[in-house]
């Protein structure tokens, strides 16, 4: 508790916003599947087209919220996308012909992409000395509302699917009350005066914007490498075990093992990353490390135990990449661009959750799983040089070594 009331109070608002928004979230979307395949009568490929339908308006929705950020702050940006999603949502529950259902998630994927990168943005803002601790507590925030909401979201979805709709649309709800009232967002000029106080949390050699978006997009494509591998853990990884014989639930319970590790693992593993002040960028080259190695076993391991095995390491990489992908793009971001540079950021996992199945579905029936795993190391190749070497685009060895790293 002491530590929570060391946290800034906006920055504990915004904690407490993203786990009642992440947590309705999760009531819904591992349903939406089930929903149109059982609840409206569609086949498996037609559920898979309006999804992935859904997750191109998300990445169209994530460059939007960035936009949006920088022309009206990311109060304004979150009330308005939060609460176009819970229309959409209270919309899609009253029961809709397919035709209208299809524009409506269309239209829903469209808002809920524009919800993320204002987050992340507040998150660099609200708490400019934590550094990358604003950007680890939403991490962990968001994925403990994502284990509690997948928990509860199958149990309301028996009584029935009309009772998920409303549940997630309520907890929108709930979410702009919070920020309506609670959120108090710095003004732009005060903003401006704390980061000329404070240098150590911007680099100490001047940067031109130029290179600063270059790195960036280099960043972002090291991120969308990342993705298109994990996101074969839903979806394609899923299917080989159950053609090896694992279970349903045996498969489930993988991803509980993800939650306990991202909630118990996370500080810890932050803290021992600040202990050795390791730079952020061999942070990430870890965890590609880890994606690969991942892989690498599944390939030579069929047991149950290779796949807890595998889930672990999997989320060790987790932990070190997806919350500093974000860091380092509020660190690289001009004060009039931070919501453009998170809306690059949220875009680019958006496009890696989007082409991953795809590419990962051509690989598997096309050539086998072997040729998927083997995939996944390769393109986690690209994502180690995408990595290595957005930083060489502003400075040289020794100026990285000299900006320091928030403990």
């Amino acid at each position: 508790m002491s530590i929570w009331r060391s946290y800034p109070k906006s920055l504990k608002v915004l904690l407490i916003a993203m786990l009642v928004n992440s947590t309705g979230m999760a009531f819904l979307w591992p349903l939406h599947t089930i929903y149109m395949t059982q609840g409206m009568g569609k086949t498996l490929s037609e559920a898979g087209f309006v999804l992935m339908l859904h997750s191109g308006a998300e990445i169209v929705g994530s460059f939007l919220g960035g936009y949006l950020y920088d022309r009206i702050r990311g109060k304004r940006t979150l009330l308005l996308s939060v609460l176009a999603s819970a229309c959409f949502i209270f919309i899609i529950s009253i029961g809709l012909l397919w035709p209208i259902y299809i524009l409506m998630m269309i239209l829903l994927g469209l808002a809920i992409g524009t919800i993320f990168p204002p987050i992340y943005a507040l998150a660099g803002v609200v708490w400019k000395e934590g550094g990358r601790k604003s950007f680890n507590l939403i991490y962990l925030v968001l994925n403990f509302g994502v284990a509690v909401g997948t928990a509860l979201g199958g149990i309301v979805a028996q009584f029935s699917f009309q009772y998920v709709f409303w549940v997630n649309g309520f907890t929108y709800l709930v979410f702009i009350f919070i920020v309506w009232f609670a959120l108090q967002e710095p003004d732009p000029v005060i903003e401006t005066s704390k980061v000329k106080k404070e240098p150590a949390l911007r680099p100490k050699y001047e940067v031109r914007p130029a290179q600063s978006f270059n790195s960036l997009l280099i960043l972002c494509l090291g991120f969308m490498f990342c993705w298109v591998t994990y996101i074969q853990w839903q979806t394609s990884i899923s299917n080989y075990m159950h053609q090896l014989g694992f279970t349903l639930s045996a498969y489930s319970a993988l991803w509980t093992i993800n939650g306990v590790l991202i909630l118990l693992g996370q500080p810890l593993i932050q803290w021992f990353m600040a202990r050795i002040k390791a730079p952020m960028k061999w942070q990430l080259l870890s965890g590609v490390l880890f994606f690969m190695a991942t892989f690498g076993l599944l390939s030579q391991s069929h047991s149950y135990s290779g796949f807890v095995a595998g889930m672990v390491i999997m989320t060790i990489g987790e932990i070190l990449i997806f919350p500093a992908v974000p860091a380092i793009a509020d660190r690289l971001a001009p004060l009039d661009r931070r919501g453009m540079y998170q809306g690059l950021v949220s875009g680019a996992a958006n496009v890696g959750r989007t082409i991953g199945p795809l590419l990962g579905g051509l690989l598997y029936d096309g050539f086998g799983p072997l040729v998927l795993l083997f995939g996944c190391i390769f393109i986690g190749g690209f994502a180690l040089i995408c990595f290595g070497t957005y930083q060489r685009l502003q400075y040289t060895q020794n100026e990285v070594s000299s900006v320091k790293v928030n403990k």
